[in-house]
């Protein structure tokens, strides 16, 4: 009853009510991205969802668009300035995704949205990941969050799909603020941005190179698709 009907129902609620009472801290945090990194306010990425359908997740933008002299961006720690660290380790970057959630893209607790470029990769029993909605939060966040491996993350994520409840969703979203609040864990070791999951697997020789080529062409398709898509 929870999982199929009032899960829904209290993330509608919840994420209604906090965009409202928050709108004020919102409109603030838009006025400082818009000063300290220019247009476009909100950074929207394409992600995978429930069912494996592609959705655009909203956050501040966090990071500059400074490229090389061939156009390229440079390398995301280049391009993370100190106020979108401090906007990362805040955690306030990810509230626009309140908007997800009331849209149906997302839920409040669930496995976190990975990237198409990480979902491809991902082995039939990790695709299960994909049976419900992305969370804003979820098991693996108050674990660890983006300081654990990825063989963890997903250990988390199908041990949440089979004990989905009302008790332990409250359960999350409380030790999530305390997360938050203490701004635990919110890079692997060593790195600015979490390392990609494909990326992941190359470097530990998980895989050839040749598959993680023939993997990365397969997201830049459905990502293409998507677009194409989406200018209709």
């Amino acid at each position: 009853m929870y999982q199929y009907f009032l899960k829904r129902v209290f993330d509608v609620l919840s994420s209604g009510l906090a965009l409202i009472f928050l709108s004020p801290i919102l409109l603030y945090i838009a006025c400082l991205v818009k000063k300290r990194l220019g247009s476009p306010v909100l950074f929207t990425q394409v992600r995978p969802g429930k069912d494996n359908k592609l959705f655009k997740m909203y956050k501040f933008r966090s990071m500059t668009d400074e490229r090389d002299s061939n156009g390229k961006l440079l390398p995301d720690d280049e391009r993370l300035t100190a106020f979108g660290k401090r906007l990362r380790e805040s955690s306030l970057d990810e509230l626009p995704e309140l908007i997800n959630i009331f849209k149906g893209d997302m839920s409040v607790v669930g496995p976190r949205p990975q990237l198409v470029r990480d979902m491809v990769f991902f082995s039939d029993a990790e695709m299960q990941r994909q049976s419900v909605l992305p969370g804003l939060t979820g098991l693996a966040q108050i674990n660890g969050r983006n300081n654990i491996s990825w063989e963890d993350k997903f250990k988390y994520d199908l041990q949440y799909i089979k004990n989905i409840s009302f008790f332990e969703d409250m359960r999350i979203i409380y030790r999530t603020v305390f997360k938050v609040a203490r701004q635990d864990d919110i890079n692997t070791d060593g790195m600015e941005t979490a390392e990609d999951y494909g990326d992941y697997l190359l470097r530990t020789g998980k895989i050839k190179p040749y598959v993680y080529a023939k993997k990365q062409s397969i997201a830049n398709k459905l990502l293409e698709q998507y677009c194409e898509i989406s200018r209709r």
